[in-house]
């Protein structure tokens, strides 16, 4: 009996020391695996580059997506070599609601002191351009009583265009007879875009580059309501017409818009459009305001400066003043200042270069 009762404690403790060494074995085990994961450092990340036999051991979803980045990459350099020197518009910019206005011309706001600054301004060309181009011909003799004038210097871009018939121009009018410009411009290998609300037809064509639209370029897009009960409305701002024609770009923007031309070049300016064009043609009316032009003769003479200088900052260079001694020479309804009410200016964007 002593020798069973031995043997049972023996046992015993036999099965406590292994459960024991068992323990101590699992919590050493547990505590090396909790000290690597927590105090390891992380697996640098494993690059891209793999080899075919890889890429085939991974499920779909695993798969790294080629397509999308060879898509990115290539849009991005097919619009950069597409043309260098055009800048599409950023409509990230905050929207300008008003220009800058010039600081007066003399302290007293006089008509006078306003009159000869902005006179002066739009007589003194402030770039020279060796090679222009009247009504779309190179033939500096025909008498034309209109001269509408590009620059076809190579450092501006616009005889490269015609060249490769990739020019676009826009030609504003309301009624004009005259068409031998966009005529001539289309003959020379341009895209002509002509919109005139007196024209019978919505769309004709003259040829295959001269486009006729009943249209005419406002500064402010028709009201919605009025629009849905008058379907024969054809006003619209030029940044929804380059929209809805899918162009970003103007080579030439030609506008005779009988005053209408002060508020449609600050909308341009406002709305950052005129950057997407490369020289205005612009004949400018000066016997009165204009359409929704407001203030007295000092305020007016004074906006219509603070125009121009914005165009200037835009790097719009004056190359070209025509005074059209044709017309009544009135300022403003007055005889004075020795000015004409028409002139025909014309700037090219330096930035195309």
């Amino acid at each position: 009996m002593l020798g069973r009762e031995v043997r049972l404690r023996w046992r015993t403790c036999v099965l406590r020391l292994l459960a024991i060494s068992l323990a101590l074995l699992l919590c050493t085990h547990f505590t090396a695996e909790l000290k690597r994961r927590s105090w390891s450092p992380e697996r640098p990340v494993p690059k891209m580059e793999s080899t075919d036999r890889d890429l085939s051991n991974k499920r779909p979803e695993e798969m790294p997506s080629r397509r999308q980045v060879i898509y990115v990459r290539r849009s991005s350099s097919s619009s950069k070599a597409a043309n260098p020197h055009t800048h599409r518009r950023d409509n990230n910019k905050p929207i300008r609601w008003h220009i800058d206005l010039q600081p007066w011309a003399s302290s007293s706001h006089s008509l006078d002191s306003e009159a000869i600054r902005f006179l002066r301004y739009i007589t003194t060309t402030q770039i020279i351009c060796s090679r222009r181009m009247k009504n779309g011909q190179t033939d500096q003799s025909v008498d034309a009583s209109k001269p509408w004038t590009v620059c076809l210097d190579e450092k501006f871009n616009l005889a490269h265009q015609i060249r490769n018939k990739q020019c676009r121009v826009y030609s504003l009018g309301l009624g004009e007879d005259d068409n031998n410009f966009e005529v001539n411009m289309a003959s020379g290998g341009c895209d002509v875009h002509r919109f005139d609300p007196s024209i019978a037809s919505a769309l004709s064509h003259e040829g295959e580059r001269l486009r006729h639209h009943r249209l005419s370029i406002d500064w402010r897009d028709p009201n919605p309501v009025i629009a849905k009960h008058k379907l024969h409305i054809t006003t619209k701002k030029l940044s929804s017409i380059l929209s809805e024609f899918g162009h970003w770009k103007i080579d030439v923007l030609k506008a005779d818009m009988e005053s209408a031309e002060w508020k449609i070049l600050e909308n341009l300016i406002l709305e950052g459009v005129v950057e997407q064009i490369g020289q205005l043609v612009f004949e400018i009316h000066l016997h009165w305001p204009g359409f929704e032009v407001s203030g007295n003769d000092s305020t007016v003479v004074r906006y219509w400066y603070s125009l121009f200088k914005e165009l200037e900052r835009k790097d719009f260079k004056l190359f070209y003043s025509y005074k059209d001694l044709s017309k009544p020479q009135m300022f403003l309804k007055k005889e004075m200042f020795n000015a004409s009410s028409c002139y025909i200016l014309s700037w090219v964007n330096t930035r195309w270069t």
